[in-house]
């Protein structure tokens, strides 16, 4: 859908009485001061219509470290929305990247710590940013730019985001959302030294809804080019006439219109869904089918977990991950691999239900608070390396 474009440099109900200038968290003995005023520069806000599980990481992270008592801004491209924390728009989903640093000098102005968030195109923030600066990343878009862009502007990409993450950030710590994200980044040339791995969480799961008693196949996220929703909708014709049931698609994107088109019998999208409807969604759901090409984290394979969900998957960075093959859920080598694991795990109640029970377990380990805990601890190290 068309994206309104704000105007340059709008901020989301800013409180011009606000003071910029809070103090720092309380100092713990022992332990090297945090940054007092964090600001993240982001290609979205969790209002865009485009947001997606980054954006959620960084909503997330903004809202921790506000309730620790930091000051935190958010300086993106797109819409500006309302948040518990500061948001500022510098422009355009493009020209924000033109902005970025004039509507730093101007709306921000100073920061101990600024968080450069780079999926895909960087900011180059090191080359006009003199304070400390941690770079996080979601996942290196290396494959990607070929299946987004024509070979010259794709091979200008990949050598745009290497250089920047490898040269511009040399000597700043890099925050991997996880170990293939970290293992990405050491085979473009970072350094292991300056790598961290911050998993994402997950919400406490609220109360159990019931299980669909017919079989409900959940594919959930953003439908663009690289999550393969056609490649899922190719393969349930080959599973449908043996396991039966729905297939429900929630999330929207560019790809959203193509992929209707495409969509044969027993196929619902969606759209975009309250958080109440996709805890329901999950907790129904037999399993989540996660097609995509290449992953971060995979944020809804956590969520899925917590909820007593497995997930099928294919064998690619980031599911790797946050799926334990064989045990929470089942990564597949092949496209028809993924169609007889599919149709297996679906028949078969008992597997499905033992490798539900694994994935929450699994969850558990893993929520939002220890998420900003570790990423605190990284927002001091960073802060006080460069000073030092």
């Amino acid at each position: 859908m068309p994206q309104h474009v704000p105007p340059p440099l709008l901020e989301a109900e800013h409180d011009p009485h606000r003071s910029r200038h809070r103090s720092r968290p309380p100092a713990v003995p022992g332990v090297p001061p945090s940054p007092g005023r964090i600001v993240f520069l982001a290609h979205r806000d969790l209002g865009n219509p485009a947001a997606g599980g980054s954006e959620l990481l960084i909503d997330q992270l903004a809202l921790g470290l506000t309730a620790h008592g930091h000051e935190v801004t958010l300086l993106c491209g797109g819409p500006a929305v309302h948040r518990p924390y500061r948001v500022v728009s510098a422009g355009g989903p493009l020209g924000h990247y033109v902005n970025a640093r004039s509507a730093f000098a101007r709306q921000v102005g100073e920061c101990d710590l600024l968080v450069e968030v780079c999926n895909g195109m960087p900011y180059l923030a090191p080359l006009w940013h003199r304070g400390p600066t941690l770079c996080l990343v979601n996942h290196v878009h290396t494959e990607l730019w070929d299946m987004r862009f024509p070979a010259p502007v794709a091979r200008a990409g990949r050598l745009l985001e290497h250089w920047a993450l490898a040269r511009a950030h040399r000597g700043n710590l890099l925050v991997a959302v996880s170990p293939s994200t970290a293992g990405a980044l050491r085979a473009i040339g970072v350094p292991d030294r300056q790598i961290r791995v911050v998993p994402n969480g997950v919400h406490e799961p609220g109360v159990q809804s019931p299980r669909s008693r017919t079989p409900l196949f959940l594919a959930l996220g953003r439908l663009v080019d690289y999550k393969r929703i056609d490649l899922l909708l190719h393969l349930w014709e080959r599973v449908r006439p043996v396991t039966g049931g729905r297939l429900v698609i929630v999330g929207d994107g560019p790809e959203r219109t193509r992929l209707e088109q495409l969509a044969g019998p027993d196929v619902e999208f969606a759209g975009h869904v309250s958080e109440p409807e996709k805890h329901r969604l999950l907790c129904e759901s037999w399993m989540l089918l996660h097609p995509a090409a290449v992953e971060g984290w995979g944020l809804v394979v956590t969520e899925a977990g917590a909820r007593g969900t497995p997930t099928l998957g294919f064998d690619v960075p980031g599911l790797r991950d946050s799926v334990e093959d064989g045990v929470t859920g089942v990564l597949a080598r092949g496209e028809s691999s993924f169609a007889a694991m599919w149709c297996a795990l679906a028949l078969d109640d008992e597997r499905r239900e033992g490798m539900g029970k694994a994935a929450a377990e699994r969850a558990s380990a893993y929520r939002w608070s220890s998420t900003v805990r570790q990423f605190r601890a990284v927002a001091a190290e960073a802060m006080n390396g460069a000073r030092t």
